[in-house]
């Protein structure tokens, strides 16, 4: 036979149930209700998601989350949520998820397309960090006291403050998703400035800078038998690379997934990002300049009827696939070379600085390298660019009078006797 009284064993288990909470008349005070020695509000609330109306008891509590003590104290906090549910600003009053499960699913959503794999894998990374400080915390837990004792234990790591920007920002990205998602109504990072950084200001790469690294590239060195061989293995390859990148404003992986196709020899053209494998997904078009043009010329003549790509993998077989990265060339190269600091992205800069030294208005550089400010950016960075050479151009200005030309010296015409 089922037992009826929740039995157990020879004991009762009493469930405690809600009982209305009494003013001092012994009058009932309209939706506050008290159990186990707690304070509920009994409230009808619309479901952000669904837009439903149920009517819920909500635990009572103060501004530091502690449950109210006092049958004052809990009409005030009822009367407090009524207000906030009036003016829209009510609380998640329901279970949230613990941060470690919503980022996952929030990892779920960016994966199936929504962001850029690079950026997927670096979001990733980052969260893994967030979650083993705060993967416990449900979402409407994560105060600014958390985000705090996280910065400063990444700095302690010796972690560039730019970097602990940047983590913060992915932080952000995640929360930012629970709000679209109902769970949450505020950020606990509104009012948090970013750390102050550093910015170093980057040395532009000469033509002649240009140059040595790619001369560089194939000095001799002596392999396990004592043979003189290039310094590295891909030093044509890898020379050709750094040219296009120098020549076309390319960034290192939109120059390594550039195809025959992407290049019009007939309107002197290239398109980036063809296949939306840019920065920002669009693609854009480079007009060609005359580096640009002689180097694709040759590059076309040697590799066309080796690949689809203007830069195949030694490794594709049978497949055809673009090479993956010239990282390990460039580090050999540039330690040889004395440019230590030279990276892939200064080639982007030297064709920038190059087209803004040349006159080339701002606007029309952004549409090259795919700025979407209209060439805001470029003229903060390298307005200066600009103004030295405009300068230049002033001190061969001359208003110093030219002598004339001397009349030619010809011989007296005479006439002739008749």
């Amino acid at each position: 036979m089922k037992n009826t009284n929740n039995t157990v064993g020879s004991h009762v288990a009493h469930v405690a149930k809600y009982a209305k909470v009494r003013d001092g008349r012994k009058q009932p005070i309209r939706g506050l209700w008290e159990r186990n020695g707690r304070f509920y509000a009994q409230l009808k609330i619309e479901d952000a998601l669904t837009g439903e109306k149920k009517t819920r008891r909500v635990p009572l509590v103060d501004k530091e989350g502690k449950a109210v003590q006092s049958r004052a104290e809990a009409v005030a906090e009822m009367e407090r949520l009524r207000v906030k549910r009036t003016d829209g600003d009510l609380p998640v009053l329901r279970r949230t998820p613990v941060f470690n499960a919503y980022a996952d699913t929030y990892l779920k959503f960016i994966r199936s397309g929504a962001k850029k794999l690079s950026t997927v894998k670096k979001e990733e990374d980052t969260l893994k960090l967030w979650t083993k400080k705060i993967g416990f915390l449900r979402l409407d837990q994560i105060k600014r006291v958390h985000i705090n004792r996280f910065i400063e234990a990444r700095l302690e790591a010796k972690k560039n403050p730019r970097t602990v920007n940047l983590d913060v920002i992915s932080l952000r990205q995640v929360l930012k998703r629970a709000i679209a998602d109902g769970w949450i109504q505020r950020l606990p990072t509104e009012g948090l400035r970013p750390l102050k950084t550093k910015t170093v200001k980057r040395q532009l790469i000469t033509p002649a800078d240009l140059e040595k690294l790619c001369t560089t590239a194939f000095e001799a060195k002596s392999n396990e038998d004592g043979k003189d061989v290039p310094l590295t293995k891909n030093a044509t390859q890898f020379v050709d690379f750094i040219r296009f990148l120098a020549y076309s404003g390319a960034r290192r992986n939109e120059a390594l997934a550039m195809r025959w196709d992407d290049v019009d020899f007939d309107r002197k053209q290239i398109t980036i990002g063809a296949r939306g494998d840019t920065k920002n997904s669009k693609c854009r078009t480079v007009d060609f300049n005359s580096k640009l043009e002689a180097h694709l010329l040759d590059l076309h003549k040697r590799m066309r009827k080796v690949s689809d790509f203007l830069f195949p993998s030694p490794r594709r077989g049978k497949e055809d696939a673009s090479a993956k990265t010239f990282k390990e060339s460039l580090w050999l190269v540039r330690e040889r070379a004395k440019l230590p600091h030279f990276t892939f992205h200064d080639c982007r800069h030297h064709f920038i600085s190059m087209a803004v030294m040349s006159g080339v208005d701002f606007m029309t550089i952004a549409s090259w390298v795919g700025h979407q400010d209209g060439g805001v950016l470029i003229g903060k960075v390298y307005g200066h660019l600009a103004n030295e050479h405009k300068k230049a151009m002033a001190e061969k200005l001359s208003f110093e009078p030219t002598a004339p030309a001397a009349a030619p010296v010809t011989a007296p015409v005479t006439e002739a006797k008749p």
